[in-house]
């Protein structure tokens, strides 16, 4: 049986039931420069134009995380999309789990992108950005970033999250 609410307080549950129904590539978004070395997990990752001067993309980082304040300072990032294999670094990038150094980039190997940005040694994808633009809507930063470079890995699968859950994509041909 489905059940719609329009109260306020009732729409907060049913709007966070429903988008973690919605399946979403596991990126982890990386910062370097005079605000330091900061990165987090993301699920809210998405192209904005292939067109222009230079391609952008969007990505939202919550208020609270270390990682948003820095990408606003060091006006670069970069955007990590993880192989289907490395829930690992999702999991240190998002707190759940903590390495023995504390440091949450010693869970992986790194390269450094062309405006220097840490990148994921073998991703399947990275694009390094500067920052475009940025907004703050509710608990969320909204940044725009124009592609400087993009790195491409071997193929494989992407990391998905949906269902409160890893998982990676399955053919249904």
């Amino acid at each position: 049986m489905s059940s719609a609410v329009h109260n306020n307080e009732g729409l907060r549950e049913q709007f966070l039931r429903g988008m973690s129904r919605v399946a979403s590539t596991v990126t982890v978004v990386t910062t370097a420069g005079e605000a330091g070395l900061h990165g987090v997990t993301i699920s809210a990752m998405s192209s904005v134009s292939a067109d222009g001067e230079r391609p952008t993309l969007l990505v939202c980082v919550h208020h609270r995380s270390a990682a948003a304040e820095a990408i606003r300072t060091n006006g670069r990032f970069a955007v990590n999309i993880l192989r289907a294999e490395e829930s690992f670094v999702s999991e240190h990038f998002a707190g759940r789990v903590r390495g023995e150094d504390g440091d949450k980039f010693s869970c992986t190997d790194w390269e450094a992108g062309t405006t220097g940005q840490p990148r994921v040694a073998g991703a399947l994808a990275a694009f390094d950005c500067v920052l475009a633009s940025e907004q703050r809507i509710g608990t969320h930063h909204l940044f725009i970033g124009a592609v400087e470079e993009l790195y491409l890995g071997e193929t494989g699968e992407p990391l998905i999250y949906s269902n409160r859950q890893y998982g990676r994509p399955a053919s249904i041909q």
